[in-house]
């Protein structure tokens, strides 16, 4: 089992015990946000070590900056006597990209489609959609195709003996055993064909294939339909009609996008907030940069995602985990601030007790 097909059987479980795969996957980002809970713990404690620190290493830039060698020596130095790792702050973002590629993976394979494609969930219409997805009904016989659509086969056939039906018969390689004959034009049938060795059978039973049914997804609009092959020689083929797809404007994953823009936006803020009692020890110019990142660093989200083909399940994921993200900003920062303070406390209780009585004269 791939790592893909792990993901969609997680989010089935899910789905299972709540109902709905929208619920599912906002209960599968809380899952991975609570799991990664310490390790954001330890980022935010770095970020606010670095800006306790960043008066001292400030000395030590200006000091050695005629020696770039010596100035990263005393740094590295530095970072070991107060036990700190510049790049501590980097592992849950490094952790958090595979789970994205996981989770975008498995919402755009063809498996996902079959099951839940369509699933809505609140004003979202459908989790496996992108912002501008060529309209088509997926299991209406019809393909709504554009010219350079691809097309994958499922993992699973069903394949009719004279005597038997097999249920389940493995596709060997289905990303590439389906072949399309000669060229296609929208409107007009499309001629597939299969080889019958990517059928995972023994000859004996290859020789006697009458036909097979076989999942057949359009990669470009995510439709599927389910495709009877019938045997012409030593391949499977069959003619499937089609009509001219249109593409459709998607309102519903164009709100989840600002919405993400938003969180993140409102994420960037509550952090910046945490730092303004060390801004007056912070670089002018890192202060600057920070300030442009949390301006900028929607906007340039927004455009991307507007490119990049996002479906709608992975944005309500971002969405949630920004949430998340803020709500344990705020609960992390108000603990770091409250150890501190005790900190400070009991050093002034130290220095009251150390302090040098002074007798009263008489």
């Amino acid at each position: 089992m791939d790592f893909t097909t792990a993901t969609i059987h997680l989010l089935k479980l899910l789905a299972h015990f709540v109902g709905n795969y929208g619920i599912a996957i906002i209960l599968l980002t809380l899952v991975v946000r609570l799991a990664m809970w310490p390790l954001n713990v330890q980022q935010q404690r770095s970020m606010k070590m670095m800006q306790n620190l960043q008066p001292k290493l400030k000395a030590i830039q200006d000091r050695y900056k005629n020696d770039p060698q010596k100035m990263q020596q005393k740094m590295m130095e530095f970072y070991k006597e107060h036990n700190f790792n510049p790049m501590g702050g980097c592992l849950p973002l490094l952790i958090q990209m595979p789970i994205f590629i996981l989770l975008y993976s498995a919402l755009m394979s063809p498996q996902f489609i079959q099951i839940a494609g369509d699933t809505s969930f609140g004003f979202v219409k459908r989790l496996d959609t992108t912002l501008r997805a060529t309209a088509g009904r997926s299991m209406d016989g019809t393909f709504g195709v554009s010219k350079n659509d691809t097309f994958m086969l499922g993992k699973m056939a069903t394949v009719y003996l004279p005597n038997e039906t097999l249920e389940n018969v493995k596709i060997k390689n289905p990303n590439k055993a389906l072949e399309i004959q000669g060229e296609f034009t929208p409107g007009e049938n499309i001629d597939f064909k299969l080889d019958l060795d990517h059928l995972n059978l023994k000859f004996a039973q290859l020789d006697q294939i009458q036909k097979a049914e076989i999942s057949v997804t359009d990669m470009t609009n995510k439709e599927v339909e389910n495709i009877t092959f019938t045997k012409e020689g030593s391949v499977l083929a069959a003619s499937v009609p089609t009509t001219v797809a249109s593409r459709s404007f998607h309102w519903d994953v164009l709100a989840l996008i600002v919405l993400f823009a938003l969180t993140m936006f409102l994420s960037q803020k509550v952090m910046m907030a945490s730092q303004k009692q060390s801004d007056n020890n912070m670089d002018p110019t890192q202060q600057a940069i920070q300030k442009s990142m949390g301006t900028f660093m929607p906007i340039m989200i927004i455009g991307t995602f507007v490119i990049i083909p996002i479906p709608a399940g992975v944005l309500l994921y971002l969405v949630t985990s920004n949430l998340v993200q803020i709500v344990q900003t705020v609960i992390v920062n108000k603990q770091i601030d409250a150890e501190h303070e005790r900190t400070k406390n009991i050093a002034s209780d130290a220095e009251v007790e150390n302090a040098k009585k002074i007798q009263q004269k008489d």
